[in-house]
Parts: structure tokens; C-alpha cells; sequence
């Protein structure tokens, strides 16, 4: 299909910076997680902002767990829960099959309750992302938390592994590998249980979060085009891509203006692409569908959007 534009984007400001996920409950609230470790709960019509909580670190990718519970992935503080009506943050892990994360980075809950989450590197955590890209460590994870607590190893060698989202039927996991910009899939169930392959490949730009919509598609957020330093960078010798990450953030390779999302059906075929820039919003990295609005997060504004399909 041919990608069409953003058309009319609603900004919706909210009281704290870098509203990096978002996810929606039956009411139509937006959950969102801020730079300073707060929990924020905005009405549908974005007039109302309540403080659920803080998890003392940096909340990235967020999951409703049940009727009363949200689940954070933190970067700093590891897998985390909460009560959706405000409360304490409970720790459910800080490590898993066999290593300490480094940086929890987004999940995705299945109806019996099982985690399945990402760990985006093991040598660079959230204050060195670009690092984690311009070295291709491989070394990004996903694993899966079942109810009775165990963690299971479900992926390995992942390119900055990311976004995570079950299909309606769960017959796999997908997992964003930013640094690889595409989405693989990991087969749960049946013959194939197990094997890695590819939901979708040649996206426009790194993706970022994903997330399963009301409408059965996984929506994919790319913050930018393809950077053209960044693929510069990564073929250098080891000591200039050193060279590289010592410099000042402004002087690295950094996300442009336009940004994307994508709605994708399980087999991988796109049904919606938007793409362009958005006044006012920049570095879409969270993109949730329901009932056919589609709500975006930003790693570098104030605010949150969305936009009614």
C-alpha cells in the first residue's frame, strides 16, 4: 500500500517530560510513564492529568496486567507493577536467566497472564541507547515471566531489542530489534514452536515500540528515517565508532523530524502507514490503537497524541 500522512494529530500536553509509552483501558484513559519515574493517568479528552505513582527510576514501555494492574517496564529499576488506581510499585524482577537487566525496555502480556518483556542490551543502558546502536552489540533479550514467576529465556543476539507484542491468536511473539530495523518473531505454539523468522523487514526507519491494537493489528512506532550518519558510523573500525560515541550528544547521529507508524496484520501485510512530521511532536516512540484512535508517546516533548483513524 501506498503510506499515507498524519492528517489532524491532537497534541495533549501532560505535566511531565518524555511520555515514552502509552497504553489505554476500557474507559479510554491513557497511561503513561515520565523522564522523573511519575505515572500519569490522562482523561480521554486530555483535561485531566492524575499522578498514579512513581517508580523511583525511568518507566518505558507499559502494559495493563489484569482488570487492576499495570505493568512497568523501568530502565533503571527493572520489571515493576502497580495498582491502577494509584499505589505502591511492587518489584517483580530485577534480573533473569542468569544475568541482571541493564535496560527493561517493553512488554507484552498474554490472557493467562504471562510477561513477555525486552532487555534492550547487556553492555549500555538508557543514558547510552545511541551507543548501543552505532556498536551493534547484539546482545538485546527477550524474556518471558510466567504467573507463578519463573524467567525463561525466549530470544537471544537481539539488535536492540525493543517493542513487544503478541498476536490476538498468541501464536508468537514479535519483537522490534531497533538496531536492525525490523521485527522478528519469535513461534510459541505448534510445529514451529520456537523458531525465529521475520514478521516484517525494510521498515522506513528504526522501530521503537509495538503494541497490539483493538483492531488485531500490531502497530509499530518509528521515531526517524533511516539516519545516514548512524549507517556511516556502525561501519567504521571499533576505535573510530569509539570516537564517534565520545562525542557530545548534539555532534552524534540523531532522529530527524519525520516520523511513522505502522498498523501490521499478523502475516506482516501493512494495512495502515502514516508518515510525515507533526508540528509540535517529535520522536513518536509509543503508538497504541483503540478503538480507532491511535495514541503515540514521545521521547521528546511534553506531551502525548493521537490521532482517530
Amino acid at each position: 500500500m501506498r503510506p499515507g500522512t498524519f492528517g489532524e494529530v491532537t497534541v495533549v500536553p501532560v505535566n511531565g517530560h518524555a511520555p515514552e509509552d502509552v497504553v489505554v483501558d476500557a474507559q479510554g484513559r491513557v497511561y503513561t510513564g515520565v523522564e522523573d519515574g511519575r505515572i500519569l493517568r490522562v482523561s480521554p479528552d486530555g483535561r485531566r492529568i492524575d499522578v498514579l505513582g512513581d517508580t523511583g527510576g525511568r518507566p518505558l514501555g507499559l502494559e495493563l496486567y489484569g482488570d487492576d494492574e499495570l505493568i512497568v517496564c523501568d530502565a533503571r529499576a527493572g520489571l515493576l507493577s502497580m495498582p491502577l488506581a494509584g499505589g505502591p510499585v511492587r518489584t517483580l524482577a530485577t534480573s533473569g536467566a542468569g544475568l541482571d537487566f541493564v535496560f527493561c525496555n517493553n512488554a507484552a502480556v498474554a490472557a493467562d497472564g504471562t510477561i513477555y518483556f525486552t532487555d534492550s542490551s547487556r553492555r549500555f543502558g538508557i543514558d547510552r541507547w545511541r551507543d548501543d546502536l552505532i556498536e551493534q552489540t547484539g546482545g538485546g533479550r527477550l524474556l518471558r515471566r510466567t504467573p507463578d514467576g519463573e524467567i525463561t529465556l525466549i530470544a537471544d543476539g537481539l539488535q536492540f531489542a525493543n517493542g513487544v507484542a503478541l498476536p490476538p491468536d498468541e501464536s508468537f511473539v514479535a519483537v522490534a530489534e531497533t538496531g536492525a530495523g525490523r521485527i522478528a518473531r519469535v513461534w510459541l505454539h505448534g510445529d514451529r514452536a520456537g523458531e525465529r523468522d521475520l514478521l516484517i523487514d525494510d521498515l522506513p526507519g528504526l522501530p521503537d515500540n509495538i503494541a497490539t491494537g483493538s483492531d488485531g493489528l500490531i502497530w509499530i512506532a518509528v521515531p526517524s528515517p533511516l539516519v545516514g550518519a548512524l549507517t556511516v558510523a556502525r561501519r567504521l573500525p571499533g576505535p573510530l565508532r569509539a570516537a564517534v560515541r565520545a562525542l557530545p550528544a548534539g555532534m552524534q547521529p540523531s532522529p530527524g523530524p519525520v516520523v511513522a507508524a505502522l498498523g501490521v496484520s499478523a502475516d506482516g501485510g501493512v494495512v495502515h502507514e502514516l508518515r510525515g512530521e507533526i508540528p509540535g511532536f517529535r520522536m513518536l516512540v509509543g503508538v497504541r490503537e483503540h478503538g480507532g484512535r491511535v495514541w503515540f508517546g514521545s521521547l521528546a516533548n511534553d506531551a502525548i497524541a493521537c490521532i482517530d483513524l
